[in-house]
């Protein structure tokens, strides 16, 4: 037997349960009926104090992202797990290969930018000590 079937049968036994007992409800005794009453509300504060609270868990010991425990153990949920995961992996590469992209893109620009100013320094008719002459700066400010 199937676990749906298990499943619809024990409702189907709950269900004729509980309609004989609200059958028979009406003819109990009053003293009765406030002892059932009471015990009911007893029952139920001692299975609301014993109640799990769900909370997530952010960081697990085998490193895995967070999981919630869901009664829905399909092999569908367990692959929409998965991609869950694979995407998030995606998108750390992705974003780890445009960072290091980014890098070598300005120190690209660098070079570029130093290779202009070395071609600059070696076709102007100043020698190279001239542009680390203080006065040289002076001169060049106040011919502008």
């Amino acid at each position: 037997m199937s676990r749906n079937d298990r499943e619809i049968q024990e409702r189907r036994f709950a269900h004729e349960v509980r309609a004989a007992l609200d059958a028979s409800a009406d003819d109990l005794p009053a003293n009765v009926t406030e002892r059932l009453a009471a015990a009911r509300r007893m029952a139920l504060a001692h299975k609301k104090a014993e109640a799990p609270v769900r909370v997530p868990q952010f960081a697990t010991a085998a490193g895995h992202a967070p999981l919630f425990e869901d009664e829905d153990d399909s092999a569908l949920h367990r692959i929409g797990g998965w991609l869950r995961r694979g995407a998030l992996v995606w998108t750390l590469v992705a974003l780890g290969a445009g960072l290091v992209g980014i890098y070598h893109w300005q120190q690209q620009k660098r070079i570029e930018e130093l290779a202009d100013i070395d071609a600059a320094m070696l076709l102007d008719d100043l020698p190279p000590t001239a542009y680390a002459d203080q006065g040289f700066h002076v001169f060049l400010k106040r011919g502008q």
